[in-house]
């Protein structure tokens, strides 16, 4: 629910910057329309078309993403000046002082006691990247391996992307421009650089590029009640439509807790919130990767690995303020036996490892029973159209057209 809530948050902020909804004094609902709106399209987007929607709308996203980001790199720099000025009043705001602490806002670049929380967060978010639900629907939706191996050999561009769209903030400090919410600062940085035409270019790039995997992500979230829950204990004799209709309902009711999270929470820390589930989903790794290339682990060791991961992870998470925030104001604090400041999910993960390990062996030692392996070596190289193998689309994806 936070990883959609951030997504509702920033198709907000796009018709925000656009006019669409009120001031502070205004009603709730004229105040909250942007979201209002921002959810009933993804809901309909999802509802209807299932995973089939957001796996054809993604090729308009990242041709407008690469569009948008390629001429924002070189057309505001030449309207601003060029990259030597916007680091240079980018290095000045920098050095002035942050009023909601008292202290200087700090750096262009991170401080000896900052590259560990750098480091450390950069690796556990790429150690969790592809243990979220929609990378895995994803990739299992896949028509074959060779789909996956081309994707991921793209992938690095996308991330190149992502590195380019961090010098936005630079150049939105150095064209000066002023919000009362930092989620506002692209948007508008664009809504006063380029031609209405072209904002309105670069706004679309933002809502479809955040209906994509909001939308992947209900439907996985889905997909994961219906298989793992309804299907195993509620009914186990449901019917392949009788799936797809929960499957539907869950996928709504998911993206509705994902509206009430930002309702009720201040939208200015919903990166937090992310990070937080980025530290939640980093416990399975464990599981999930240690799964697939060995059967050493013990299933409850792992178990309890991943409860203890999760427990000083959230711990960790709550007691975390900042000067806007009492608790989950952030995602680093310090680490234990090192003294250094670190991302929260990379320590637990490290205690989750520990954990599962030493288990493993304590319960091998006590011949504790391994439980059941169900899988085949073929089950890792099938493919659709190999003999015997049957496609069977996932539930919210039932009844599209294909």
């Amino acid at each position: 629910m936070p990883y959609i809530a951030l997504q509702l948050v920033g198709i907000q902020a796009v018709l925000d910057v656009m006019g669409v909804g009120g001031g502070e004094n205004t009603n709730w609902f004229v105040k909250d329309l942007p979201l209002l709106i921002a959810f009933g399209v993804l809901a309909a987007y999802t509802y209807s078309s299932g995973l089939r929607a957001p796996a054809l709308i993604a090729f308009v996203k990242d041709t407008l993403i690469y569009i948008v980001i390629a001429v924002a790199i070189i057309y505001i720099p030449i309207k601003l000046g060029g990259f030597d000025e916007i680091f240079a009043k980018a290095g000045e705001a920098y050095s002035q002082t942050n009023p909601a602490t008292g202290a200087p806002r700090g750096a262009l670049t991170p401080a000896e006691p900052g590259q560990w929380t750098y480091a450390t967060l950069a690796l556990g978010s790429a150690l969790a990247l592809f243990m979220y639900p929609h990378s895995i629907t994803a990739t299992l939706s896949s028509k074959s391996r060779e789909v996956i191996r081309r994707n991921t050999t793209i992938l690095p561009l996308y991330s190149l992307m992502l590195g380019l769209l961090a010098l936005l903030g630079f150049m939105a400090i150095a064209a000066g421009v002023k919000v009362t919410n930092g989620q506002l600062a692209i948007p508008q940085l664009f809504e006063n650089m380029f031609p209405a035409w072209f904002a309105g270019v670069a706004f679309a790039a933002i809502g479809i590029g955040a209906l994509v995997p909001a939308a992947i992500m209900s439907i996985a979230a889905a997909n994961l009640f219906t298989r793992n829950i309804y299907k195993d204990f509620i009914k186990p004799d449901a019917t392949p439509q009788q799936e797809t209709k929960v499957s539907k309902l869950v996928s709504l009711l998911v993206k509705v807790g994902a509206l009430v999270f930002v309702l009720t929470m201040d939208k200015t820390v919903a990166i937090n919130f992310q990070l937080l589930g980025g530290i939640w989903i980093l416990q399975t790794f464990p599981a999930l990767v240690g799964g697939l290339f060995t059967r050493w682990f013990h299933r409850w060791a792992l178990l309890a690995g991943w409860a203890v991961g999760m427990v000083y992870g959230t711990v960790a998470a709550y007691g975390v303020a900042s000067p806007t925030q009492k608790h989950f104001g952030g995602s680093a604090k310090e680490i234990p036996g090192i003294g250094e400041i670190g991302y929260i999910g990379l320590t637990a993960f490290v205690l989750n490892v520990v954990v599962t390990v030493v288990l493993t062996f304590v319960l091998k030692a006590v011949k504790a029973p391994d439980g059941i392996d169900e899988t085949r070596p073929e089950d890792y190289t099938a493919d659709a159209g190999d003999p015997g193998v049957q496609v069977e689309l996932p539930p919210a994806t039932a009844g599209t057209s294909h």
